[in-house]
């Protein structure tokens, strides 16, 4: 599988480019639409049978449904009954340390039944999960700002949500986050440390007007922090390209430092951009000799997978994984690639991810007969089934926390709303100054500052 796309500042390829795009996320956001439990709000994780919904991909619609206004995707007015709807739900659900609840402390359970809306499979209530739920109902509470009952209501129910959590409590006496807690267990062992998508958790926490963060869980969270070189690219490491890029789905990090990223002359934008060049220079390189890695055809991050199985392909024994948390350049790495990370990646480097994005879609084929657009991952060196019409695998599954960055991140491309939306709340700005970010648009609220025009 040889990638090549023809060079883009052919004004008949950008223009391609271009409605490819305007497509893949018209595609995309139709998962939010179909794939919901339209009586709660609730997203489905994943299209298969008998799965629950997920509250990381609830958090996504809510920030993709503004796009979907403001794209012609669907009304205002259906907008505003979605959001209310899911809204709602949340506010009015059983919080409380029994077992089966849908909530506890502010925070929610990762998976909850799409009926129901109560916990499922035992699992964890989720910290970062919770953050991309409340990042979404925040987003909506931004764009929803019209003088009237119903948008007046979005906009008290995704403060009442927020400030509900608490986010002390989440430390369980530590200086760092805990990644959740179960009633059964009590807190997880694990706490956010380490460079990971949990910026955003931090801001969110730091900035909340009830039970704030102190502002040593932030210090305490980068001191974690390991700056590498790697490909000729200096960079704050983390494996997984997903990293790089949730937190950046709400917050513009364009230009505005905190006292690490002073530190080192750089900013967290262009830290995400470096990671996506480390990532195609991987690939280029392709130091296990998977079959299609290249120029356009990269994007290793946490992702479902063919295995796990160990398989002889072509004369040499390859062991496969299923979902793990695959990364650049240490692993791990069993040749499966996520287009949609690809995706995600393009405010950082569009004059690499455009040209991968059109090799995606017209060399791979990795949206044809898709209903949501890309599918959550492929593997050219493992060969699939024997009825896979590719000739090598290709999962069957769509993800709603994967559609939502392609929706959310091409739109930040094209207009930047979500990160417009996300400046004029005020939450993100305190969560950003208390953890020590100036410069950049942070400007704009600084005291005897003039606002931009």
């Amino acid at each position: 599988m040889r990638s090549h796309v023809p060079e883009t500042d052919d004004p008949a390829t950008a223009s391609a480019i271009q409605n490819d795009l305007a497509i893949l996320q018209r595609e995309t956001f139709d998962y939010f639409l179909h794939e919901v439990n339209p009586a709660n709000g609730l997203i489905l994780d994943k299209t298969e049978a008998n799965w629950p919904a997920s509250i990381a991909a609830t958090g996504l619609a809510l920030s993709c449904y503004p796009v979907g206004v403001e794209r012609g995707f669907m009304s205002r007015s259906a907008a505003v009954e979605r959001t209310l709807t899911t809204l709602r739900f949340f506010w009015d659900s059983t919080q409380g340390p029994e077992p089966d609840a849908t909530g506890y402390r502010g925070f929610y359970y990762h998976f909850l039944d799409m009926q129901t809306g109560r916990r499922a499979w035992q699992c964890e209530l989720s910290t970062i999960d919770s953050t991309l739920l409340l990042a979404g109902a925040l987003a909506a509470g931004q764009y929803f700002d019209a003088d009237t009952a119903a948008e007046a209501e979005i906009r008290t129910l995704a403060e009442a949500l927020y400030h509900r959590a608490d986010w002390c409590w989440a430390q369980d006496g530590g200086v760092t986050v805990t990644h959740g807690w179960t009633p059964e267990h009590g807190f997880l062992k694990y706490r956010w440390e380490g460079y990971d998508e949990a910026l955003l958790l931090y801001v969110l926490g730091l900035g909340s007007p009830t039970y704030p963060l102190p502002e040593s869980s932030y210090t305490a969270w980068t001191a974690t922090f390991r700056w590498e070189q790697c490909y000729g690219y200096d960079y704050l490491y983390a494996g997984p390209l997903f990293i790089h890029q949730l937190s950046h789905v709400w917050i513009d990090l364009r230009g505005v430092q905190d006292t690490f990223m002073r530190s080192k002359g750089s900013d967290y934008f262009e830290n995400s951009r470096r990671a996506t060049c480390v990532q195609q220079r991987y690939a280029i390189d392709n130091p296990c000799g998977f079959e299609g890695y290249g120029e356009h055809c990269w994007g290793i991050t946490a992702s479902e997978g063919p295995g796990p199985s160990t398989l002889e392909v072509n004369g040499i024994e390859h062991r496969f994984e299923g979902y793990v948390a695959r990364g650049v350049p240490y692993g791990p790495d069993d040749g499966t690639l996520a287009p949609w990370a690809v995706a995600a990646s393009l405010p950082f480097a569009p004059e690499i991810v455009r040209p991968a994005i059109s090799f995606c879609i017209h060399q791979a084929k990795l949206k044809a007969a898709n209903a949501y657009g890309f599918k959550a991952a492929f593997n050219p060196t493992h060969p699939g089934t024997p009825d896979s019409a590719f000739g090598w695998w290709i999962s069957p599954w769509h993800f709603g926390i994967n559609e939502g960055p392609v929706v959310l991140m091409i739109e930040n491309e094209l207009s930047g709303l979500v990160w417009r939306l996300m400046r004029s709340c005020p939450y993100i700005r305190s969560g950003l100054q208390r953890a020590g970010f100036e410069g950049g648009w942070l400007k704009e609220f600084e005291p005897g500052s003039t606002p931009a025009a």
